[in-house]
């Protein structure tokens, strides 16, 4: 049985960034996500409210009362003092919404994505997150005493753990490096991220290795 658990000593390096030639082609950047659960939702939300109020002033135009919630609201809004509690959550409610949908609108989000390097300027292609630490997870599996490896895939660092159940830690760790960071080369990343390699021994029936 395989287990993602490392205990005990074992041997680590510090990240270190893989030197690759800079990419031939265009700048590859990151995807947009299409974010449309917050877009649909601001969407509903103001042709609703839009609706009903413009259903309301036709209302008052055609000689109907106005409803009792925009009577209210309009009453609120007039006597309430602007230094109130109700007040200023309300504008702090608002504010902290607008502040959200700004930053929706002004940074990519799709972080799952990695973009690859562009050989063309018309085809842009991207690797999802998950599929590159399994690929490299398959890679590091393949070395002489690897026992389990998990691996974590981020924008600009993999941070890989392995278990050996023999050989040199020293050893085995060098071999996963060497490993990965030709599976990192050969992933074609755009921005190649920095591999963080720790082993460590498997843990004992006992207690800790």
């Amino acid at each position: 049985m395989t287990t993602e658990t490392e205990t005990g000593t074992g041997a680590e390096d510090a990240p270190v960034p893989l030197e690759k030639d800079p990419p031939a082609g265009p700048r590859a950047r990151r995807f947009w996500a299409v974010r449309r659960i917050p877009a649909g939702l601001t969407a509903l939300i103001l042709l609703g409210g839009t609706g009903l109020l413009l259903y309301d002033v036709a209302a008052v135009r055609a000689g109907r009362t106005a409803m009792s919630w925009r009577r209210e609201l309009a009453d609120e809004l007039a006597t309430r003092p602007l230094d109130n509690t109700w007040v200023l959550a309300g504008a702090s409610l608002a504010a902290l919404i607008g502040l959200w949908l700004l930053i929706l609108a002004c940074t990519p989000g799709l972080r799952s994505v990695l973009p690859m390097r562009r050989d063309h300027t018309d085809l842009r292609a991207g690797l999802d997150r998950d599929a590159a630490a399994l690929t490299l997870r398959d890679r590091a599996m393949e070395v002489s005493g690897v026992q389990s490896v998990r691996v974590r895939m981020r924008r600009r660092k993999v941070a890989v753990r392995a278990v050996s159940h023999f050989r040199e830690l020293d050893a085995v760790r060098a071999d996963v490096r060497s490993v990965l960071a030709t599976g990192i080369d050969d992933l074609g990343l755009a921005r190649p991220p920095e591999l963080k390699v720790r082993v460590g021994r498997p843990p004992t029936k006992g207690g800790r290795a």
